[in-house]
């Protein structure tokens, strides 16, 4: 059954990824209007999460994140699709690095890296980072239930170079380059929430007080790696910049427990404070906002 979808789908998908940006996003523009007039997809989430983080803004207010949020939703949704067939000389033009000599000067002390991201702007696309840095990149990822899908998901978002690898076998692959003396640059979205069973740590985000991921954080301290926060910024629609900084000012073993976590946070909250549409309000951030220990 699984093969069967594909190969009943995956065709028309590739061939869909092979349009225009031009007609890609007319196209967004109609899925907007049905996906926020006419489904609602996950509307009670996304205004339940805005009406929790931003408690003083009026209803009509909160709408309008809503609104442009539903937009940009749908677009990051097509860029994903977009992502199957664009060209390196396309991914460059529309996701640029203003400081990437950072990196490469960071590349350069010889240590490897952790890059901690949010679901926020476009985030996928960072994918194209190879193309610019010395260090070898991976990305952690979630395996798709469907393994056709999967394996075309792989290898679309290895294309220019970055290497993707189970998240429940990054620590594998990090012992194995640490050993090999590759130097490396291990990407993580470390922003949304964790199972209760592997909570280790809650603090507030965004107002709230949640379980919060930490293992970018203990990754950091057990292997001597860097941390690197990457602030994306959408510049305009389908065009994306991101620039990066260094959350360790000194070896991440010289700082307190979860104190990098919340350095890493409060970047996160900054961004979404300062552009909220551009934050992925359809996940379950809070829901176990009321496990929270006393």
């Amino acid at each position: 059954m699984n093969y069967f979808i594909y190969i009943l789908t995956f065709p028309l998908i590739w061939l869909f990824s092979k349009l225009p940006f031009g007609v890609l996003y007319f196209i967004s523009d109609i899925l907007y209007a049905v996906v926020y007039y006419i489904i609602g997809y996950r509307k009670k989430v996304v205004f339940a999460n805005l009406k929790t983080v931003f408690p003083s803004k009026s209803e009509k207010e909160i709408k309008k994140i809503a609104k442009k949020f539903y937009k940009h939703f749908v677009d990051v949704f097509i860029e994903m699709i977009k992502s199957f067939t664009i060209s390196e000389e396309e991914i460059s033009k529309r996701y640029k690095y203003p400081n990437i000599a950072f990196l490469n000067n960071l590349y350069k002390d010889g240590k490897s890296g952790i890059m901690m991201g949010a679901h926020y702007a476009n985030w996928e696309w960072i994918l194209g980072l190879s193309l610019f840095v010395e260090y070898k990149g991976y990305a952690a990822f979630t395996k798709i239930g469907n393994p056709y899908f999967n394996e075309q998901v792989k290898k679309s978002r290895s294309r220019f170079g970055t290497t993707l690898v189970l998240t429940q076998h990054i620590i594998k692959n990090i012992e194995e380059n640490k050993r090999q003396q590759i130097q490396a640059m291990y990407g993580l979205l470390s922003d949304q929430s964790p199972s209760l069973k592997k909570t280790y740590y809650w603090n507030t985000f965004l107002g709230v007080k949640v379980p919060i991921h930490t293992g970018a954080e203990m990754l950091a301290k057990k292997y001597d790696m860097d941390l690197v926060f990457m602030n994306t910024k959408k510049i305009k629609r389908g065009y994306y910049e991101t620039t990066f900084s260094l959350i360790n000012q000194k070896e991440a073993k010289k700082y307190a427990d979860y104190e990098l976590t919340d350095i890493f946070l409060k970047k996160v909250e900054t961004q979404i404070y300062n552009q909220p549409e551009f934050y992925f309000w359809t996940h379950k951030r809070f829901k176990h906002r009321n496990k929270a220990p006393k």
